[in-house]
């Protein structure tokens, strides 16, 4: 394998909605002096994506429903963030005070149904930035916009942060992706002792955007993409939604 890297682009703006990502994109990678290649991947934030996307939403528009209301009682939440999680997920797995898991409408699941109001700008009331309708087609609509600019089809994953039964901390992880096979599958293939591999299935989209996240940074950096380079891999129809474990496989419900 040639030598991996993951650069962060600077010089993103502050994304608003509407915005052309893959416009801005292309304008901080010709700032940078680094013109995409064949092969390369670009990790988006989805925080980014939810902005352009106008997924910003002042709570002042939110009217809690009766669920949502005694919900946020019991998890000492805002009423209104609680029915836009309500809203987001299909069910409620945990809660607690300070705690509400949910699984997401996308299969996703976490806290808040990936409801975050950090980095994001608040006028005379609170807002509360939801997840992409689609991060699959929003990868793909990135792609494909900077495909006919360049005549260069990235692999496009967009990244969030996650957090993971029994270990602490956030890392980076894949919600939507385009161009790139997400999954490697070595079931039935041989290890280096000749043994059969059984179950094991390398999650190839979570695994770069774990480490594209360390230059991004989850603060203040202002770096809300990075361009990975060197990485072997293929164009492929598998997305984001192909990581999700089935619910009858499901161990932990």
């Amino acid at each position: 394998m040639p030598a991996l890297t993951f650069t962060p682009i600077a010089g993103m703006p502050m994304v608003q909605s509407g915005d052309d990502l893959a416009r801005l994109i292309l304008a901080a990678l010709t700032a940078q002096k680094l013109p995409l290649q064949g092969g390369d991947i670009l990790v988006v934030a989805q925080k980014i994506v939810s902005k352009a996307e106008g997924r910003q939403i002042p709570l002042a528009s939110i009217t809690p429903s009766r669920e949502a209301i005694e919900l946020a009682k019991e998890t000492e939440k805002d009423p209104r963030l609680v029915e836009l999680i309500l809203r987001e997920s299909t069910t409620v797995l945990r809660k607690k005070p300070g705690v509400l898991i949910v699984r997401h409408r996308l299969g996703l699941v976490g806290a808040q149904a990936g409801i975050d109001q950090s980095n994001i700008e608040h006028d005379s009331d609170e807002h509360a930035l939801l997840l992409p309708e689609d991060p699959d087609a929003s990868a793909r609509r990135i792609r494909d916009a900077i495909a006919a600019t360049t005549g260069v089809r990235p692999g496009v994953i967009v990244s969030d942060s996650m957090n993971r039964p029994w270990r602490l901390g956030t890392i980076g992880g894949a919600i939507g992706s385009a161009g790139l096979a997400v999954l490697d599958d070595r079931r039935g293939l041989r290890d280096i002792y000749g043994r059969e591999m059984k179950v094991t299935l390398i999650n190839r989209a979570d695994s770069i955007a774990t480490a594209a996240t360390l230059v991004m940074g989850e603060t203040t950096e202002k770096t809300p993409v990075a361009l990975v380079r060197g990485f072997p891999q293929e164009d492929s129809a598998q997305t984001a939604r192909d990581v999700i474990r089935p619910l009858e496989e499901d161990m932990f419900r």
